[in-house]
């Protein structure tokens, strides 16, 4: 039996706001059925369930919402995986690329904030001599 959720209930198991999840849907990434009589009831299958999953673990791995839509149409096409894993690879593989700059650029900032906080504690420390020596002769 397959199982439905409204924006509410995947809002609150995901921790998002339920703007989030339709603004997914106007992006291609989630296709909840509509019921009521307007049609403005939302009615998200498993199907959707999962997507949204993905597309949130995708989004906190930085890949964009385009590269999303892409894998998520990738790993539900029923052709052969090979091309889907290797499109997987090649967008793991330029994150990487990118993450691994933030992260020298990162700690390149690290060593510098190190270097001139060690100078000023060394200024401080060389002040606070300085005036208990003057305190001393005084």
């Amino acid at each position: 039996m397959s199982q439905h959720y409204t924006i509410t209930e995947l809002a609150r198991e995901f921790a998002v706001t339920p703007r989030a999840i339709r603004f997914y849907e106007d992006q291609g990434l989630l296709a909840p059925r509509r019921e009521g009589s307007s049609g403005l009831r939302r009615v998200y299958s498993n199907r959707d369930r999962t997507r949204l999953k993905l597309t949130l673990r995708g989004k906190r791995l930085g890949f964009t919402l385009s590269e999303i839509r892409n894998l998520l149409d990738l790993y539900e096409s029923p052709t052969d995986t090979v091309p889907q894993l290797q499109a997987f690879l090649a967008t793991i593989a330029q994150h990487r690329d990118v993450l691994e700059k933030q992260l020298e650029d990162l700690n390149a900032t690290l060593q510098d904030l190190a270097q001139y906080e060690a100078q000023c504690r060394s200024m401080l420390a060389e002040s606070e001599t300085n005036e208990a020596s003057e305190a001393e002769r005084s």
